[in-house]
C-alpha cells in the first residue's frame, strides 16, 4: 500500500480582507517535512487564503506523486464545505472550491479534517512569513512562477 502523508494547511488575511498568505507543510509517514511553502496573497479574505493553501498544497503533493493523503486545517468552514457538511454559499469560494475538490479526486485516497490551530503551527508560520515579507518562502513549487527558485 502507498504510503500515507499528511497534509497541513492555514492561510489568514490581516484585516479580512486585508494582506493574506498562504502556507502549507507536506509531511511523509515518519512526520518528515518533505515540502513546505508560504506565499503573499495580496488583498483577500481568510476563506480565500485558507482555501489557496489548500489548493496549493494538493497541487505540491500531486507534484511530489503522492497517493494517500490527509488533509489537516483548522478552517472548521473550509473543512465542513470540503466535506460536503456545508454548502459553499459565498460566489468568491465556489470556484476555489471546485477547484480543490478536483484536486482532491485525483488521489487514491484524501480525506480532509479539522485540527485544533496548534497542531497546525508550522503551516501558520509560514503564511505569516509570507505576509510579512510579501513573498514566496519555502520549497514548495511558486504556483505563480514554477521557475522561480525557492526562498529558504
Amino acid at each position: 500500500m502507498a504510503p500515507l502523508y499528511t497534509l497541513r494547511t492555514d492561510g489568514g488575511a490581516r484585516g479580512n480582507p486585508g494582506p493574506g498568505g498562504a502556507g502549507f507543510v507536506l509531511e511523509d509517514e515518519s512526520g518528515a517535512v518533505v515540502r513546505r511553502g508560504g506565499r503573499f496573497l495580496g488583498s483577500v479574505t481568510n476563506n480565500v487564503a485558507e482555501y489557496e493553501a489548500l489548493i496549493w498544497g494538493l497541487e505540491t503533493a500531486l507534484d511530489q506523486g503522492v497517493q494517500r493523503l490527509r488533509v489537516c486545517a483548522d478552517s472548521e468552514l473550509v473543512v465542513r464545505q470540503m466535506n460536503g457538511i456545508y454548502r459553499v454559499k459565498n460566489e468568491g469560494l465556489k470556484p476555489l472550491f471546485a477547484r480543490a475538490q478536483k484536486l482532491l479526486k485525483r488521489f487514491a485516497s484524501a480525506e480532509v479534517t479539522h485540527v485544533r490551530r496548534e497542531q497546525n503551527a508550522a503551516a501558520d508560520e509560514l503564511a505569516n512569513l509570507a505576509m510579512d515579507g510579501r513573498a514566496t518562502v519555502g520549497d514548495g513549487v511558486d504556483p505563480d512562477d514554477p521557475t522561480q527558485p525557492p526562498l529558504f
